[in-house]
């Protein structure tokens, strides 16, 4: 005997199959698109030791001599790499500084440079050629190779800018024959912050006050954690804490308005605040070739 079944509609027919499919571990939309996403390659972080400063006393920089017991200052030089390209922030002292303790130039205490930045990229082999060069600022102990980079774009504030080659520069420790080699550079002048690689990663956050057109770097390390370079925006960490103003700024109603926006923007980013001369910070981190990720 021939038995008749009902016709299953097409829709129930296509569920069942979907049941079947997914039994069977076919991926879904989902999983598919998760695994189309590429992996996001690390940045890399590595800290130079670019010389040291010696200090008579602190009260250049608000503070008393009193209020910390810190007289040497560590100068540091960062090189930032990125799947995109490199980025070097902050030069450090001259590489003409001589390797032991010797007077500064107008007094008030000592310098030194154990190894020039050039020497210490070689020994990792690599060279001063960078694919971008941003400095906090244009103070002495922050562009001491600045006229050693090689072929590259310098990002600038443009109020840092018109201070260096405008026609009146009255600003404290500035020296133009350190940076002279960046009058015709590559330059892209920035009117405030600026992603450097397009992806949120590695980003110059402005914060005058020190100098007109000084700038902090946020590099968010995957490892590490975000972290926010100072450049002088605190020179010591009970600058930090006591909301000390050095009397050398260029503008110090500003400078409190820079304290205010970096602060917020660390809290917004849950980053970290490297304070670039605080000594005994960086004796507690790993120096080049260590890099950080």
């Amino acid at each position: 005997m021939i038995r008749h079944y009902p016709r299953l509609p097409a829709a129930w027919l296509a569920a069942a199959l979907l049941v079947v499919l997914i039994a069977c571990g076919a991926p879904s939309a989902t999983e598919d698109q998760t695994a189309a996403e590429p992996a996001v390659e690390p940045l890399q972080l590595t800290v130079f030791d670019c010389g040291r400063l010696r200090l008579e006393n602190v009260a250049m920089f608000g503070l008393t001599n009193d209020e910390t017991p810190v007289r040497e200052l560590f100068v540091p030089c960062y090189v930032i790499d990125h799947p995109d390209g490199s980025l070097l922030w902050d030069g450090g002292m001259p590489s003409s500084t001589p390797a032991q303790w010797s007077p500064l130039e107008g007094g008030g205490g000592e310098q030194m440079l154990a190894q020039p930045l050039s020497e210490q990229l070689a020994a990792m082999g690599r060279n001063m050629s960078f694919h971008y060069v941003a400095f906090s600022h244009l103070h002495f102990d922050h562009v001491g190779v600045a006229n050693e980079v090689a072929a590259g774009t310098w990002l600038v504030q443009r109020t840092e800018h018109e201070a260096a080659f405008g026609d009146s520069v009255e600003l404290a420790a500035f020296q133009p024959a350190l940076y002279e080699g960046l009058r015709d550079a590559n330059t892209q002048l920035l009117d405030g912050d600026h992603d450097v690689f397009g992806d949120g990663r590695v980003v110059i956050v402005s914060a005058p006050g020190h100098t007109p057109g000084h700038q902090v770097l946020f590099v968010d390390l995957e490892e590490t954690g975000p972290i926010v370079l100072s450049g002088d925006l605190y020179h010591f960490k009970e600058s930090r804490e006591m909301g000390k103003v050095p009397v050398f700024n260029w503008k110090q109603d500003v400078t409190r308005e820079s304290f205010e926006r970096v602060e917020s923007f660390l809290e917004e980013k849950g980053a970290t605040l490297w304070i670039e001369h605080e000594l005994a910070f960086h004796e507690t981190l790993e120096l080049a070739p260590h890099s950080y990720s």
